[in-house]
């Protein structure tokens, strides 16, 4: 049984994990089909699942009308979400999984801190400690040493 309070790290692990699967099976999409076209049917076959899950399934737990009451840049996760999917299938093919996740994990961590420190997008601020800054030294060397 995992402790509740580490729940959320696991689940953010299993999410690791997928996304890692998710950039190989779009950039072996991409090769068939293109980049572009790849991204869109990541897209479509998304927004199918979601449509069973919340109107066939009813499972959804929040309410659509207040979708107005969001911050303008709440809307933009489905734009920077297209950047993301193209992205990762662009770089996986020539740089190889392994490599690209790092890539990803060093721009993901260097940006969290960043969000976090400065309060960015309504979140609360968290202020960048000497341990921050420890961990992403050491997360640096590591990526450096993985693609090297």
């Amino acid at each position: 049984m995992i402790p509740g309070h580490l729940m959320p790290l696991v689940l953010a692990l299993i999410s690791g994990i997928l996304m890692a699967v998710q950039g190989t099976f779009n950039a072996a999409l991409s090769k068939v089909i293109g980049l572009l076209e790849a991204t869109f049917v990541v897209h479509i076959t998304g927004t199918l699942l979601l449509l069973l899950v919340l109107f066939l399934l009813k499972m959804g737990k929040g309410n659509l009308l207040s979708l107005p009451q969001a911050p303008w840049y709440a809307y933009l996760g489905g734009i920077v979400g297209v950047f993301i999917i193209y992205l990762v299938a662009a770089s996986i093919p020539t740089v190889g999984v392994a490599n690209a996740t790092t890539a990803i994990i060093v721009g993901q961590v260097l940006t969290a801190l960043l969000i976090d420190h400065f309060g960015g997008f309504g979140m609360e601020k968290m202020a960048f400690g000497f341990n921050d800054l420890a961990g992403l030294v050491l997360l640096t060397i590591g990526a450096k040493l993985l693609l090297s």
